[in-house]
């Protein structure tokens, strides 16, 4: 049983709802393995719409047998269908989210906007449809605003919040809203906003948001400044996070009142998915007792999670912004438990001063850190250990010696002797008994009462509460006595007395209110295991075009993102301007430069693509600049200009890709149109005209594409001596940035108002070959984004293209024009059919 501490920073009450322990589980050994450590659910994908694709996953057969597994052990399992929803794939998604339901699965953990309220509906039309709906992080839900929009129009059981969020953050999201919170607290950390990376399908058409995510952030880069490269050493992974291992921040989120505590690793071993859970079912059991983490969790504990996958632990972005601390650039892959430095070598042994206390043994794996390209780095495995010195077989380790030196690093990173303990572990599966955590309150005149948090179940005793005289009802004898639980199919993991100090209550009375409890908590089970009716099968509402386009006059519109592009781009045929400029404080200016530009043309500004709580400042600076209009790039925005005077325009961060997503964004939003998200080629956008009315929305036809959008800031990290905003003197200000890729393509860097960071495809991207197809569908609105593109040549870009919609260009001369004034030429994309 847990013990009691005075120290108490959180307790369950009646009432309260346990904090939830998810485990990853990508096959599955996983899900045994997670059962066996003490997981309260499980995620998983199976063999589409899930963003693992690389995962063995699951298949639709084989899960009714998952689910009685999970079932019968009292863990509930939620399957991921965290991936952008294409119009044609519509039908496909809603049979499988019958399917889903029909097999047991407790909940689905969504992306798609459409698909989230298809499943509401049908949910709140049918009873039989039982799946709980989780909104997936891919969701970007960031703010309290954000989350107020999405739960006006979802019925939503969990939402995953960004991994970018403070401490502080969530506990304003947790303080705004009614939805029940998850968090991740352990694992790899993507770079970029889940949601919001275009960088695997702009490079390579795999796109993140459809689960083919190339993980391009942990390639090495090299840093050019003011078009000179600037040497970092062996830094050279500028955009690859330390791993996240919140294990101490665990009672902060827990007093706060997250509901699920979510483990990262759909991708990872069995024995990786053994060891975490079971450190955090520590974490988590001590935290709601009030228990300091450290007197739960070993420091073997935490040995095993560096052990099983590590890039070198941190908080995250829990503690705040610490740019440095997170992204160190000197490692992309797997290192493991650093062991020590080398002080002295020779053929075939070394020997290092251990600056941690890591267990080394024959048979170990290491490596060598030397500070070189992580692709050339040598090691193997030890041979035998005599105190500090380690020797290896020849031939065997596969080193050359000759460039082993003193003073370089040697990192732990295989434990054969850990593994196997691993494996008994994910091995000895528990009973298939249910974990019940009692309260008992009550005194002298009154019943006993015992409550059940898990199950929301309390009895009482027949009998009322006495005076003691000599023998008081002890915790031991509740434990004792409310424990016997043997063949119930439940399990006392801990028992708390509230009871008035000196009472007690005859033992057979305390037996049978055991046997009371226990009747209704396998009633209040029971539902987990029924058979599922059917529910009638969801139909997709029809969207019929509103009126007929396809003679209206194409419309133009212009992203300036300099002040001196703004009147080149009005005087060249643009029939409005977007705006967004890093210091939206200069949006008044820019809003004055464009009604001073000649043509009298309206004027939009673009919102932050992230609002992180209390960011609303920024939507105020923007209405103060009195625009016509803004762009909205988050759901926060969505909500705070929902009844607003000015009108909007959905960008294409809103992600809508499907004519049902579309529909409840434009709805929710009160949005005049929306851009067709980047995820689409030219074949799935002519399916979205097909099936939505075209004049909903608008194409961006010229581009380069925002590959990463993350709130890791490269300037502050690697051009400054600073932590964050406060501190790093403002690089992004004084110099121009890109990183060059590993096949030698460069790419401009540019930073927001909230400090995070673009990446751009330093290739231009044109959709004017596919121009004439869309224009018959009855698509008129375009758009072209400038970078950091001269007056002269927005004047010519803006021109050709506003020849291109009125007739006097034809594409092929306008890409060929566009490949001699573009220094890496254009490329089709993401709108080139895979």
């Amino acid at each position: 049983m847990i013990p009691e501490d005075d120290t108490t920073l959180s307790s369950l009450r009646p009432g309260d709802v346990r904090p939830e322990l998810l485990a990853p589980a990508g096959d599955m050994d996983c899900a045994r393995a997670a059962v066996a450590n003490g997981a309260d659910a499980i995620y998983f994908g199976l063999d589409r719409f899930n963003a693992r694709l690389r995962a063995n996953n699951f298949t639709l057969d084989s899960l009714p047998e998952l689910m009685r597994f999970l079932h019968a052990h009292g863990v509930k399992g939620y399957v991921t269908m965290n991936t952008l929803i294409f119009t044609s794939e519509l039908p496909d998604a809603l049979a499988y989210l019958g399917y889903l339901n029909a097999a047991g699965a407790d909940g689905v953990i969504v992306q798609d906007m459409g698909l989230a309220r298809c499943l509401t509906e049908w949910s709140r039309r049918d009873p039989a449809m039982k799946l709980e709906l989780h909104a997936s992080t891919q969701m970007t839900l960031t703010s309290p605003e954000g989350l107020e929009f999405a739960s006006r129009f979802l019925d939503l059981k969990q939402a995953v919040l960004a991994r970018e969020l403070s401490l502080k953050e969530i506990e304003q999201c947790a303080r705004h809203t009614d939805i029940p919170l998850e968090v991740f607290v352990h694992g790899a950390l993507c770079v970029a906003y889940s949601g919001q990376c275009l960088t695997s399908e702009s490079l390579g058409q795999r796109s993140a948001n459809r689960g083919e995510c190339a993980q391009a952030c942990r390639m090495p880069y090299a840093l050019i400044v003011d078009g000179r490269h600037v040497p970092l050493g062996e830094k050279r992974y500028l955009l690859s996070p330390q791993d996240l291992c919140a294990l101490d921040r665990i009672p902060e989120l827990v007093r706060m009142g997250v509901r699920s505590y979510k483990i990262e690793g759909r991708l990872k071993s069995p024995e990786y998915v053994a060891a975490a859970t079971a450190a955090y079912r520590k974490a988590l059991d001590a935290a709601c007792a009030g228990i300091p983490v450290d007197r739960m969790v070993t420091a073997r504990d935490r040995y095993a999670l560096q052990m099983v996958f590590s890039r070198g632990f941190s908080t995250g972005w829990l503690d705040g912004t610490d740019h440095p601390r997170l992204t160190h650039g000197r490692h992309g892959k797997k290192r493991g438990a650093y062991a020590g430095v080398i002080t002295a070598c020779g053929q075939g042994w070394l020997e290092i001063r251990q600056e941690a206390d890591i267990p080394l043994a024959p048979g170990d794996g290491f490596v060598i850190d030397a500070g070189e390209n992580r692709d050339e780095e040598q090691g193997g495995r030890i041979w035998k250990v005599q105190r500090n010195r380690l020797f290896f077989h020849g031939k065997a380790s596969h080193i050359d010696w000759n460039r082993v030196m003193p003073g370089q690093k040697l990192w732990k990173t295989d434990d054969p002797a850990l593994n196997a303990e691993l494996k008994k572990m994910r091995e000895h599966m528990p009973e298939a008994e249910t974990p019940i955590h009692l309260v008992c309150t009550g005194a002298a005149g009154e019943p006993l009462t015992v409550f059940c948090p898990e199950y929301g179940c309390s009895v009482q005793s027949s009998q009322p509460l006495q005076r003691a005289e000599n023998r008081p009802l002890t915790s031991e004898t509740l434990e004792r006595q409310l424990g016997r639980l043997g063949g119930t199919g439940f399990r006392l993991f801990s028992c708390e007395n509230r009871l008035e100090d000196g009472v007690m209550i005859p033992l057979s009375t305390l037996n049978q209110t055991r046997r009371a409890l226990v009747e209704r908590l396998q009633a209040a089970q029971a539902p987990s295991g029924e058979t599922r009716r059917a529910p009638a099968p969801y139909s997709i509402p029809v969207m019929a075009a509103e009126q007929d386009v396809r003679e209206t006059r194409g419309k133009l519109s212009v992203l300036c993102r300099r002040m001196d592009q703004i009147p080149a781009a009005v005087n060249s045929g643009a029939d409005a301007v977007y705006l967004d400029f890093e210091d939206i404080r200069d949006y008044a200016a820019g809003v004055r430069a464009v009604k001073e530009a000649g043509n009298r043309v309206p004027v939009f500004l673009a919102t932050p693509r992230i609002q992180k709580p209390s960011e609303t400042g920024y939507f105020k600076v923007m209405e103060r600049a009195e625009p016509d209009g803004v762009l909205i790039r988050n759901l926060g925005a969505a909500e705070h200009f929902r009844h607003s005077p000015l009108l909007r325009i959905g960008d294409f961060s809103l992600n809508a890709a499907n004519p049902c997503s579309s529909a409840i964004l434009k709805e929710q939003g009160n949005l005049e149109y929306l851009t067709i998200s980047y995820d689409l080629n030219a074949t799935q956008v002519t399916d979205l005209l097909h099936a939505a009315p075209p004049e909903w929305f608008e194409l961006t036809i010229h581009q380069h594409m925002p590959m990463f959008h993350m709130e890791h800031c490269v300037f502050c990290t690697f051009l400054s001596d600073g932590t964050s905003y406060k501190n790093c003197g403002r690089p992004c200000e004084q110099y121009r940035v890109q990183l060059r890729d590993r096949v030698g393509h460069v790419h401009p860097l540019l930073a927001d108002a909230g400090c995070r960071n673009t990446l751009f495809n330093g290739r231009a991207q044109t959709g004017a070959g596919f121009f004439r197809e869309f224009r018959q569908l009855g698509l008129f609105r375009f758009r072209v984004e400038l970078l950091d593109d001269s007056p002269a040549k927005t004047r010519r870009l803006v021109s050709r293209y506003r020849g291109l919609l009125d007739g006097s260009c034809s594409a092929a001369r306008l890409v060929r024009e566009l490949d001699v004034a573009e220094q890496l030429g254009t490329t089709e994309g993401t709108l080139r059919p895979k």
